[in-house]
């Protein structure tokens, strides 16, 4: 008979933070800062990093606090940096 052994976690391509601005809109960004929105309220939200992660709920962070949405474009360049420094990081 074959052990059953835990299996990966889901291939989603990214994680996905919900929260609501210093206005009390509701806010998704992804941990990239590369998409997300301004939503009506929590339920649209949810329903479109449902629909971005295929539905896995690992890919879901709730938020405490402010969550604001970054439009500057610099959210992104910001990632790659960060990207760039932990892999120079890995290798040392």
């Amino acid at each position: 008979m074959r052990k059953e052994t835990e299996s990966e976690p889901p291939s989603y391509s990214s994680v996905f933070m919900i929260g609501q601005d210093s206005h009390g809109n509701w806010v998704v960004r992804d941990q990239s800062a590369l998409c997300g929105g301004l939503f009506v309220g929590r339920a649209e939200a949810l329903q479109y990093v449902r629909d971005e992660a295929g539905n896995h709920p690992r890919a879901i962070v709730m938020v405490n606090g402010a969550l604001e949405l970054d439009m500057s474009g610099r959210g992104a360049a910001n990632a790659a940096s960060l990207k760039r420094r932990k892999s120079a990081r890995r290798v040392a």
